[in-house]
């Protein structure tokens, strides 16, 4: 009777922590599966517990990762639709690129992250998660660009990424003409984007909930870009 008592008690303590999941991810307007749902607690938990050996994000409190993290990067599909194919630079733990393929399973992702441990633990996400279509590779940017041959991407997201003299002009040259960037960025950063890029041509920035001045900016190429 004990074996079967503990597994009920671990049914409902997960089916709580679905609900204030749930509840947490209401602030973006969205509206997860129990699959999705599942996935992502798989993810926090692995974050949580590799965070505790190689600094991931800053990030301790699970709610706000959930928040911070998930929530953030998920709220894009409020505003754009992903499919096919995405380029994620910088991945770090996986914000947004990684996330996004519990929104998006049918995304062919490849996540950009220098740092080997970094891209362990994204490995273990994917592996652990059994996200699809999922190639975590070594490169930087430009030494990514350098190596590609007539590969273009339809979305190309970064969060917190600088130096847009440089960012923006080498995502264009693997762009897709009828492509997107997808960018979470600070007021202050959106402000330097729109100065020091010209052939993207910008919608107006979107605000995230919760998120003080973080804003999310899409673009797309301008006619005759490329």
């Amino acid at each position: 009777m004990a074996p079967h008592l503990d597994s009920c008690h671990t049914i409902i303590s997960n089916m709580l922590h679905e609900l204030r999941v749930n509840a947490l991810l209401e602030y973006f307007g969205l509206d997860l599966n129990s699959g999705q749902i599942s996935q992502m607690l798989v993810y926090l938990d692995l974050l949580m517990r590799w965070n505790s050996k190689i600094n991931l994000t800053s990030v301790r409190n699970a709610e706000e990762i959930v928040t911070r993290h998930f929530g953030e990067s998920l709220y894009v599909a409020q505003w754009a639709q992903l499919e096919g194919t995405l380029l994620d630079v910088g991945s770090g733990a996986g914000f947004p690129g990684l996330a996004l393929k519990i929104q998006f399973p049918d995304l062919s992702a490849a996540l950009l992250e220098p740092v080997a441990k970094k891209r362990a633990f994204l490995k273990e996400v994917v592996r652990a998660c059994d996200f699809k279509s999922v190639e975590v590779r070594p490169e930087r940017l430009e030494e990514f660009v350098r190596g590609s041959q007539n590969i273009n991407f339809n979305t190309i997201t970064a969060r917190a990424v600088g130096q847009f003299e440089h960012f923006v002009p080498e995502a264009v040259k693997i762009l897709n003409p009828d492509g997107q960037l997808c960018l979470w960025i600070g007021q202050q950063q959106g402000n330097q984007l729109k100065q020091s890029t010209d052939s993207i041509e910008w919608d107006q920035p979107i605000a995230i909930p919760l998120g003080r001045e973080r804003e999310i900016w899409i673009g797309r190429l301008k006619q005759g870009a490329k």
